[in-house]
């Protein structure tokens, strides 16, 4: 007997299931809403000031080059703070139907790394990874295990090193996003997992799916603007919905 609440029938909860399990090609995306069950700050609305700093305006390319060192600061702060929760039971059903061969491709639109921290290898991060650098000057990356102290050094060039994440004003990197659209192209069924489908140009990939005649199982504690696209609409926390369906796989 199911015990989460979804505002379906329990036989269309077995459809979307069979859909999934039987899948030619199952991708997912996932948005905010999957890392708020981890305790994952938004930084927006009330958690939109740090040190009266609106961190939106922290978060572009002129704010690191006026002051790299408050940037750095903030970002190391934010590292301490996600360093501390951990991946929650939506996260790691996922990780399993990758592991398992059933989940082709994970996009998400977020960059606080719990999808690799949960054991998915195939995570398409369109915004980049609050755990990732890269070298101002060379072509050097690399990645933290650790909140970063101080200003990162490159250890190639020794120029500064940035977090590795999209601001504001930027591009999204060409190399993900061909990845990106290369599966949206071959999905057949799109999993929509606790995102607002406002932020483009994400907001358009489950679109693109269902103009390709794809099927689309939103995941969501209430309705989004994708939801009228939807084919299944399952409400409820993921980490509740997600581990559920996968128990009548």
């Amino acid at each position: 007997m199911l015990t989460t609440v979804f505002n379906m029938s329990e036989g269309e909860l077995r459809e979307a299931a069979e859909l999934v399990a039987n899948a030619e090609y199952l991708i997912a995306l996932t948005g905010a809403g999957v890392s708020k069950e981890s305790n994952v700050p938004t930084f927006r609305g009330e958690d939109g000031l740090w040190r009266n700093y609106n961190v939106i305006e922290l978060a572009t390319p002129s704010a690191f080059t006026n002051n790299p060192e408050l940037v750095w600061e903030w970002y190391t702060w934010r590292q301490g703070l996600i360093a501390e929760c951990e991946p929650n039971p939506g996260h790691l059903t996922l990780a399993k139907w990758e592991e398992t061969g059933l989940l082709k491709s994970l996009i998400t639109q977020n960059v606080d790394g719990l999808h690799r921290r949960a054991g998915s290898s195939n995570v398409l991060e369109v915004h980049g990874n609050l755990w990732a650098l890269k070298c101002i000057s060379c072509d050097y990356h690399g990645r933290l295990s650790a909140p970063a102290e101080g200003l990162p050094e490159c250890p190639e060039c020794g120029s500064m090193l940035r977090p590795d994440v999209v601001w504001f004003g930027e591009s999204l990197d060409s190399e993900v996003m061909a990845r990106v659209y290369a599966d949206l192209e071959k999905a057949t069924v799109c999993l929509v997992i606790g995102t607002s489908g406002i932020v483009q140009p994400a907001a358009m990939f489950p679109i693109l799916v269902k103009q390709r005649g794809g099927t689309l199982i939103e995941f969501n504690v209430e309705t989004s603007r994708l939801s009228s696209n939807v084919d299944y609409h399952i409400r409820g926390p993921s980490g509740k919905t997600l581990p559920a369906l996968d128990s009548l796989i």
